[in-house]
Formats: structure tokens, sequence, C-alpha cells
């Protein structure tokens, strides 16, 4: 009884207690323009799902777009893609991530046949192989330094090393084998924007590598968000006479009937775009009325996960200050991307419509 009345004392007495908002101590914009040498020119390419395109590209269609980004010049290019380290955790912690080694993952056990060699083993090794990458690497440098990041489940990377050899050297040997062969050919693929735009770049500016940035492990949020989340964030996405998806739809089949991927990519990545693509998804969420506020427990998952995605992209730029950077990444992670990454001391956001005017 005693500690009953001790309780509600105590509540009373919080409840009765002033709250006063707080002004952050320090705004990292404050520093903007103030370090030492050039800043980082940082580019944010907000794309579509090309293999969920109702008529995908060619590359015909997107050598317009793929040329403007290339007078870019990007010396760092980052894509919506999951690391082998990354995956490598997901598939050890199947139980908190449920389903995500087999959703975003590629299955290593026939590369490590091949190869013998782990995802970490593979990653020092490729590591290493970077850092004494000669100025004009052999087909058989090339051919090796695939091969270990096949097997670190590298993947878009290892492409970036096969489109950069010569056709005749498109072959066997130096730790390719027949199973290794088989998938970095990736015969019969859909495309996808990280090969297709991100890792076409990449070979075609001789850079050796691209970088995985996506971060599935926020999923854990709606794993514990309880049955009724999926049913409640589709309610959002079903919401009628959409004006984000009414552009899009638009937009689409015009680059369908006219090949102009060009201005499907403008459209994307507009101003005008991305506010009502993010007014009618997280702005839609975060006003949804339910007991368990699933929306807000989306929103929450979406800002983590895009803080790890920006968190990565600042770790793949952090040890070449002044670099050129360009991220291509799902249209909706655009904004987010911008809004974060302009957060930080060193960045120069690169408008986007500038570089694809």
């Amino acid at each position: 009884m005693r500690l009953g009345r001790l309780v509600l004392g105590l509540v009373g007495a919080l409840a009765a207690f002033p709250s006063f908002a707080q002004t952050p101590a320090f705004d990292p914009r404050e520093w903007k323009g103030k370090h030492a040498g050039p800043s980082t020119q940082v580019l944010t390419l907000g794309s579509a799902h090309l293999g969920q395109l109702e008529k995908p590209p060619t590359p015909k269609m997107l050598a317009p777009l793929l040329d403007k980004l290339a007078a870019f010049k990007p010396d760092i290019i980052t894509h919506e893609g999951i690391s082998g380290e990354q995956c490598d955790v997901l598939e050890r912690y199947k139980d908190r991530y449920p389903s995500m080694f087999d959703t975003y993952c590629w299955g290593t056990e026939n590369v490590r046949k091949s190869t013998g060699l782990t995802v970490a083993e593979a990653m020092a090794a490729s590591e290493k192989m970077l850092a004494a990458w000669p100025k004009s690497p052999t087909a058989a440098d090339r051919r090796k330094l695939a091969s270990l990041f096949l097997a670190a489940n590298n993947r878009p990377s290892a492409q970036v090393q096969w489109l950069q050899l010569p056709p005749e050297e498109r072959k066997l040997g130096d730790g390719i084998d027949e199973v290794l062969l088989k998938i970095i050919t990736r015969a019969g693929a859909k495309p996808n924007e990280t090969y297709d735009i991100g890792v076409a770049l990449a070979a075609r500016l001789g850079l050796n590598r691209v970088y995985a940035v996506d971060d599935h492990t926020a999923d854990s949020i709606q794993g514990l968000a309880g049955p009724g989340f999926e049913p409640a964030i589709q309610k959002i996405w079903s919401a009628p006479d959409s004006p984000a998806m009414a552009r899009y739809e638009a937009a689409e089949k015009k680059a369908a009937e006219t090949g102009d991927m060009l201005s499907f990519y403008r459209m994307l990545n507009a101003t005008a775009t991305q506010r009502l693509f993010i007014t009618g998804d997280f702005g839609a969420a975060l006003k949804q009325q339910t007991p368990e506020l699933y929306g807000r427990q989306y929103v929450a998952w979406y800002e983590t996960r895009n803080l790890r995605m920006v968190a990565n992209i600042r770790e793949a730029f952090g040890n070449t200050p002044g670099a050129r950077v360009l991220n291509i990444v799902g249209a909706s992670h655009k904004a987010y991307y911008d809004a974060y990454l302009d957060m930080m001391h060193e960045v120069k956001l690169v408008d986007v419509l500038s570089v694809l005017k």
C-alpha cells in the first residue's frame, strides 16, 4: 500500500515537472567549408529498380544516362546492395533476421568449394591485392581479383574487373573455374541498376570496384512489430489517387514508348517528385492512427536503414577526402540520403538535375 502511494506520488511529481525542448549545442553544417582541402562532392541518383519495369531498358536506352554520369567522373560508386560482410552476419543470425539472407544474399557454398576461401578470408585477400594494385594490371591480375571478389560475395565488383578484360581474356584461369565463370557472366540475368548503371560506369571509368552500402539489419524492427504491421502499411501503400504513383506510372509508360530513359530519370530525381514520394509514403505513415502506431514503427525502420546506408557511404569515401562520389539507390531513398549527407562537414551535395541536363 505504501509502495503504491509512493509510485503514484512519483508519477504525479514527474507530470508536474515542466519539460523543455533542447537546442543542440552543435550543428555539423556550421563547419561546412571550414576544412582543409577541397570538399567531397556527392551525387545521389535516385533510380527505378530496372528489373521491375514493364519494359526493362536495353543498354542502348541507358547509354545517354551513362554518358551524363560519366561526365561527372566519380572516383567512388556506391550501390543499393548488401556487402558480403553483412550477408555473413545475416546468415549467422537467422533467428534475428529471418529470411533476410535468402532474400537479399547469394549463397557462397559453391564459390567456397572453388576458391577454398571463406567470405572473411576472401575480403582480406582482395583488400591486400587492391593495396598493391599495379597501374597496368594484367589480365591474370583482373581474373584473380575477380575470383576473390566472388568469394567475398561481392559479385558487382567482380563484374567491374571482368568487364575491363578484353573479350578474349574473359576465360578460365587464375582462380576462375566453370562455377565462377557461370556466375560472373550473368547469363540471362534481368536488368539491374547496380550492374547496368553502376558496374557499367565503373568499368568504363577504370575503377577497381563498387561499394555495397545497403543495410537490412534494421529489418528487425519490422520483425518485432507484430502481425498487424504489414496490413497497416499495405493500407498506406494502397491509398487511391496517389500523385506520386500517377506521375511515376505516366513517366514509365512514356519511357517504354519512346526509349527515353534520361527523361525518366530526370523525373525521378526532380525535387517535386521526391517530395511526392516522401509525403505519400512516410509522411502518411507518421500520421497513421493505429493503437500500435505501426506507421511510426515503419518510419523508424526506414530512418534506421537510411542512416546505416549513409554511414556506409561515409565510410566508403572516408580515406579519400575531396573525392567525387556517385550513389545509385532506389528513388525513395534519395531524399533521405541528401538530408543526412548534407549534415556532414566536408560534403558538398551535387545537383543531380544539373548533371542530367
